[in-house]
């Protein structure tokens, strides 16, 4: 029998860390440019330009699909060629409306990593965005069991964990946030004092991508999350 391991404590992002998210984000986008069929903008640039519209209403509207379907009628009211019609804003406003209609689909490992991973440290869910559509993710995930608690916070920075780590007296060299985002779930933790493990998404949100900076050995790297059974 070997020895017993330290309690850690670990923050687990939700969106394209537990399940799939974004992918839904990017068939409406691809779905979006379709209709509006620009005649000299490439794809790439409306993308951008729905970027840049995401990138400047992030402090008013926040994250989540409610916020992205008034970003995608913001984006086609400035690039429409043609007469805006009620029609056609109400076609765009589905595309984003019908993302939260998309079936729950955890990742890979998922379900068992965690069973795992809850017999042997202390789990805190740790997501961002409108607080009723992830509350509505978490129950339809059937996750939460495994959780000591699980919260929804509007930004995830180096003040949000650092606050997390005051209100519930935590050791900073005993305390991992676990995601995708390295603009959310890495680089602020790290900051905050936090050790940080990312496990990269093919589709993460390309706002949510930044460089990340290793501080002190306290970054590991994983392909999947049915990993941190091995490193836990």
């Amino acid at each position: 029998m070997g020895p017993v391991p330290i309690r850690q404590f670990l923050l687990i992002d939700g969106d394209d860390t537990l399940w799939e998210n974004n992918i839904y984000f990017e068939q409406a986008i691809e779905a979006f440019i379709d209709f509006l069929a620009h005649s000299s903008m490439t794809r790439a640039q409306v993308r951008a330009a729905l970027d840049e519209i995401e990138r400047i209403n992030i402090g008013v509207r926040g994250y989540g699909s409610a916020s992205f379907t008034l970003n995608l009628r913001e984006t086609y009211e400035r690039l429409a060629e043609r007469e805006v019609r009620q029609e056609d804003i109400d076609h765009v406003l589905r595309l984003g409306e019908r993302i939260a209609q998309q079936p729950m689909r955890l990742l890979p490992d998922v379900a068992e990593t965690l069973a795992y991973l809850a017999g042997r440290h202390d789990l805190m869910l740790l997501t961002k965005g409108y607080p009723e559509e992830q509350r509505l993710k978490i129950e339809r995930s059937g996750l939460e069991r495994w959780f000591s608690a699980a919260e929804v916070v509007h930004e995830k920075s180096e003040a949000t964990y650092r606050a997390i780590v005051l209100e519930r007296q935590l050791d900073r060299a005993r305390t991992w946030m676990i995601g995708n985002s390295p603009r959310s779930d890495v680089n602020p933790a790290l900051k905050a004092g936090l050790n940080a493990v990312l496990i990269p998404h093919e589709h993460t949100w390309g706002l949510e991508k930044e460089e990340v900076v290793d501080t002190d050995g306290r970054l590991l790297i994983l392909e999947r999350f049915g990993e941190l059974q091995a490193r836990f």
